[in-house]
């Protein structure tokens, strides 16, 4: 069973939803990144989302943009991003911890070398936004086998034979885009939402994500009513870019706006 599947039961068993906060990994700069993985378990994160920083992250809207230029500013890679799964795995060994991001970069080590170091470090499952499940064949093979979930996105046009194909290629959670549109949309009607992971629920057993419009307390709790996973990104990489001229408070100030989800969720 994999650490995610694991995540994801022992919360159901707790009557819980997963709480999946998504940072751009070296944002604003790489060693920032660590301590505020911990800092995020620390707040109630069950599962951390870390991204990986790419010169055009086309489905992301202008502050996951700028993360990830405030990245690239520093000059951080994937093998860096993966070295720093390996040092959050030298005293975690229990949250699990998705890539998110674009395909190039995955291109460019190699999808083999991707999978040999992914395993290494104690990666649990990697998402690239663009990488549609007809041509991930391989890339899929490797990553069953160094164990690692395949996670895929659903939108709300999503029509129902993709969704059967996207559900029987992927692993580990699915993950529903909440609006149309990109990262940091604002607008969230929790009640499509609702009648769509509903139709999502016929053709899959795996736990449902929602991302994209979570900004606060009530969105993070209303989602959580109706999804087994709350995804929030925009709202914590702009306190990220808030203090990215005085990095020390980032951890403790990013961590204080998921504790407060994780309370109202729990509620």
């Amino acid at each position: 069973m994999s650490r995610i599947t694991e995540c994801f039961n022992n919360l159901k068993s707790q009557g819980r939803k997963a709480l999946i906060p998504y940072v751009t990994a070296g944002d604003p700069d790489p060693k920032v990144t660590l301590p505020l993985m911990h800092a995020l378990v620390e707040s109630g994160a069950d599962i951390i989302e870390l991204g990986i920083p790419f010169s055009d992250p086309m489905a992301d809207g202008p502050v996951i943009q700028l993360a990830c230029e405030r990245a690239l500013l520093h000059g951080t890679r994937l093998t860096d991003v993966l070295d720093i799964v390996a040092e959050f795995r030298q005293t975690n060994q229990t949250t699990p911890v998705v890539l998110m991001g674009y395909l190039n970069p995955i291109e460019v080590l190699g999808y083999s070398v991707f999978a040999e170091k992914a395993k290494a470090v104690g990666l649990d499952g990697v998402l690239t936004v663009d990488l549609p499940p007809e041509e991930a064949g391989e890339f899929n093979q490797l990553m069953k086998a160094a164990d690692i979930d395949v996670i895929y996105l659903l939108s709300p046009t999503t029509e129902v034979e993709r969704v059967k194909l996207i559900c029987a290629a992927g692993s580990g959670y699915v993950y529903y885009v909440s609006v149309k549109g990109v990262t940091g949309s604002a607008s969230l009607n929790v009640e499509e939402v609702a009648e769509k992971l509903q139709m999502i629920r016929q053709h899959t057993d795996m736990p449902v994500g929602v991302g994209f419009g979570i900004r606060d307390d009530a969105s993070a709790r209303a989602v959580s009513e109706v999804a087994d996973g709350v995804i929030v990104g925009s709202v914590l990489v702009n306190k990220i870019a808030e203090l990215a001229g005085d990095q020390d408070k980032i951890p403790d100030a990013v961590a204080a706006i998921t504790a407060s989800m994780r309370q109202a969720m729990d509620k």
